[in-house]
């Protein structure tokens, strides 16, 4: 994406299902939980860079040991930074008594983060302060073993007002208002409950202290606790909690709008929100990572069974297609072919814009992320060349000559790079004028590759939500190469509503679609059609969000999708521009081809998969109609 957006959060979750001797002998190091967890998170760090956190806690350990270890990080590579942090408690160790460090039982009863269940996190910051008080993984401590809660996860709830009243009625005073802490103290509270129902059970049997104390801990009902908590939530989630015995699980959100990987075998379970990230951790095949289906929970007792549960019924699977555009990486065997299709769909308006004209076009992309859908649009390139040389072979070879078959048989499309982003420029006078020229200067072109004034230049862009770089840097820049034509190709729909399920497009005045629109109607002398929106939107949110319905369709309702390009292309133009400019976008149809899995779209379609998203986008326009900058959630 040539402007960056902050988005899904990481889970990275390890159990041991062995001793920790087990790994020392089999793998030669003790520390093969934490190594693995380094991997886990390191191949999802583009998940999270604000921030980063483990969690750690060990199996059987005496009273009045140490059982839980937590550390977070802010630091401009904080995973790194973090198990650097951790290294150093071996350090003396192998420097002073290095046999040591093949005793799993001395490390484990005398050096912190040695345990047998492991969790990560890595952190986009969408709307909360950038703290190390909002780093996960968090934690709720107690003296009671089964009552500790430690939870992580890629998760935004739309109703957190409701479950803050909801906390208040059950007694609870929490310390602020987010997500974060509602979902802890609304698990923390039945896991209370659970803990209370089962001691009072075992009291009556005559029971000692001590030995409820194990029986909780034996037959802890984690899926009724889950059950029981996320009654009322409505979002998008992907969470992992450890309780302190060592009970565990991973739960996902009954539309399955965030993804949630894990694996299983004799020695681990492991969980991601990416599935390359488990494949390459641990040397996995693709059909060994599972996917946990939406509304349901792995749960990982602490004597090792592995179970998965429903913990509420699965609505209908609206998985973010956005994951599948941007957001995870390419890596993934079906990420990747899906990617590619996204620009093969593309080649036929590509073509159209063109008028065909491939030796006078040059196709390039905006780096990096859309380098794959790229690749995509040169292969349908090649297949309608190849569909050309063909036709002409069948029906002209008799008026060919040497010339005209050797340009026949020469036909390619010409693939150059266009765009390079340059390190990041320091934007550090103060002036705007002079930081608008700065900003400018983000990306770099290569030159000498453009016949001035001749040549159309198409640039693939995987998304566009804002387009302040296309018009502040981008296009600016490869209109000093002198093209006849820019073509703008974003390989994703139009983003026409926010997001309020992880990704940080919360705002209706983020988005260039929006602008377009509101721009037309007002051209159009429409503007009676926004205030109509606005006064349904109002009435709206005094609702019950199950009965609210999505009024801000009827903004884009009098257009074409061609009509709100053509207006983009008008927008992200600078005025200084001598190249024509056009903007083509990928078709929700074509999405829906590439991607048949995952047809999570309320971003461009504005079809939210819960009933919380129709009462935020309705509260986004009212904000902007107001001129309130809030977030609608």
């Amino acid at each position: 994406m040539s402007e960056q957006i902050k988005h899904e959060c990481g889970i990275a979750f390890i159990r041991l299902l062995k001793p920790l001797s087990y790994y020392q002998e089999k793998y030669g190091t003790a520390l093969y939980g934490l190594n693995k967890l380094y991997l886990l998170m390191e191949k999802q760090h583009n998940r999270g860079q604000d921030g980063a956190g483990i969690a750690t806690i060990k199996l059987d350990m005496k009273p009045g040991s140490r059982y839980i270890s937590r550390y977070r990080s802010m630091a401009q590579n904080a995973v790194a930074d973090i198990f650097g942090y951790v290294q150093n408690k071996f350090v003396s160790i192998q420097e002073e008594t290095p046999e040591l460090m093949k005793d799993t039982e001395f490390l484990k009863q005398n050096v912190s983060f040695i345990g047998e269940v492991l969790l990560g996190h890595l952190r986009y910051g969408t709307h909360g302060k950038n703290s190390i008080e909002n780093c996960h993984p968090f934690l709720r401590q107690n003296n009671w073993m089964t009552r500790n809660l430690v939870i992580a996860g890629n998760f935004n709830m739309t109703n957190v007002d409701e479950l803050l009243e909801q906390l208040y009625e059950l007694g609870q005073h929490p310390k602020e208002k987010a997500d974060t802490v509602t979902v802890l103290e609304k698990i923390g509270h039945f896991l209370d409950d659970e803990n209370q129902a089962l001691f009072d059970e075992y009291k009556k049997d005559g029971l000692t202290n001590v030995e409820i104390t194990h029986k909780i801990s034996e037959n802890l009902n984690i899926a009724n606790i889950l059950k029981r908590s996320a009654k009322s939530w409505d979002g998008g989630y992907a969470m992992s909690g450890i309780v302190g015995n060592g009970d565990a699980f991973v739960m996902r959100d009954p539309a399955g709008i965030r993804p949630a990987f894990y694996y299983v075998d004799d020695e681990v379970v492991v969980a991601a929100s990416e599935r390359p990230a488990i494949q390459t951790a641990f040397k996995v095949q693709i059909n060994n990572v599972k996917e946990i289906k939406p509304g349901h929970a792995l749960i990982i007792k602490k004597d090792g069974t592995v179970t998965e549960e429903m913990f509420r019924e699965p609505l209908e699977k609206k998985a973010c297609s956005f994951e599948r555009i941007y957001f995870s990486r390419g890596s993934d065997a079906d990420i990747y072919k899906e990617r590619k299709k996204l620009g093969e769909l593309l080649c036929d308006p590509i073509l159209k814009s063109v008028n065909y004209d491939l030796k006078n076009t040059v196709f390039s992309f905006i780096p990096n992320t859309a380098e794959v859908s790229f690749y995509g649009m040169v292969d349908g390139l090649h297949k309608y060349i190849r569909d050309v040389q063909k036709e002409t072979l069948l029906k002209r070879k008799e008026v060919l000559d040497d010339v005209a078959l050797d340009e026949l048989l020469s036909m390619r499309p010409r693939v150059e790079k266009l765009a390079i982003k340059d390190v990041k420029l320091r934007t550090f006078i103060t002036q705007d004028a002079d930081r608008g020229e700065m900003v400018a200067h983000v990306y770099d072109t290569t030159y000498g590759v453009i016949k001035n004034h001749t040549d159309t230049l198409v640039a693939v862009d995987d998304s566009i939500v804002r387009g302040t770089t296309l018009k502040q840097s981008i296009i600016k820049i490869i209109d000093r190469l002198h093209p006849k034509k820019i073509v703008i190709v974003s390989s994703a729909p139009q983003i026409r509503y926010p997001d309020c399920y992880g990704i940080d497009m919360s705002k209706m005045g983020q988005f260039v679609a929006f602008d377009a629109a509101i721009q037309l109607l007002k051209e159009r002398g429409q503007e009676h059609i926004i205030e109509d929106v606005y006064q349904k939107c109002k009435a709206s949110l005094e609702l019950p969000k199950e009965e609210i319905v999505n009024y801000v369709k009827e903004i884009y309702k009098p257009f074409t999708p061609q009509e709100i390009s053509d207006k983009i292309a008008k927008i992200i133009t600078p005025a200084e521009t001598v190249a024509e400019v056009e903007v083509i976008y990928q078709t929700l149809e074509g999405l829906h081809e590439a991607c048949p899995n995952h047809v999570g779209d309320w971003y461009f379609s504005g079809d939210y998969p819960t009933p919380g998203g129709n009462k935020v986008v309705n509260k986004a326009f009212v904000n902007w109609k107001e001129g309130n900058n809030q977030r609608a959630y």
